[in-house]
């Protein structure tokens, strides 16, 4: 189990988090988004630092910090998800199966072979995620294709609101994983 020291993200970019390597030797920091999977060694760059000494705008911000705050720091958002529970899940049940047995890997496995038959569907993404939501989510939200409504920040787990709140409306996200199990997330709005 994590650290609280190894979840510390402190000053760094909204969506952005730390984890201790355990591959490399002494153990170095390593940066994921949580939105995208994207990993590197350096530590992200703050909008701030990227843009400093640029001219900025009415309110004092660069101007892509200002388009980069309505896309990101929007007060709700409005997603679709598909939901793999697993054995470990806070709760292994649902209206597909009263009793989950599978494991976080196979979970994984078959969420990662969904956001593949999604991401083929370029460019009707939506409607094939709508669709396979439909039987293969283990949220109740399956009856609505996924759709969850829009949500502010503080109303859901905090990876999930982390990915919701990263993507810009019409992406989709890497796995995205909480207590509930491991999710794909698109961004409708």
């Amino acid at each position: 189990m994590a650290s609280a020291e190894d979840s510390a993200d402190g000053g760094l970019p909204f969506g952005w988090k730390r984890k201790r390597s355990k591959s490399r030797p002494g153990n170095p920091w390593y940066y994921i988004h949580v939105a995208t999977g994207e990993t590197q060694w350096e530590k992200p760059e703050s909008i701030e630092e990227k843009h400093k000494g640029e001219i900025a705008g009415e309110d004092g911000r660069p101007p892509q910090r200002q388009k980069r705050d309505e896309e990101h720091d929007a007060e709700e958002v409005r997603v679709l998800h598909l939901l793999k529970k697993h054995r470990g899940s806070r709760r292994p049940a649902s209206w597909r199966n009263p009793d989950i047995q599978i494991t976080k890997e196979e979970a994984e496995k078959l969420l990662s072979q969904l956001r593949e038959q999604i991401v083929a569907a370029k460019p009707d993404i939506r409607e094939k995620f709508e669709e396979l939501a439909q039987v293969e989510s283990d949220c109740s939200s399956a009856k609505r294709g996924g759709d969850l409504g829009s949500f502010g920040k503080g109303k859901m787990m905090p990876n999930f609101e982390i990915a919701s709140f990263s993507l810009k409306p019409g992406e989709l996200s890497e796995m995205v994983e909480t207590d509930s199990g491991v999710h794909i997330i698109y961004r409708i709005a």
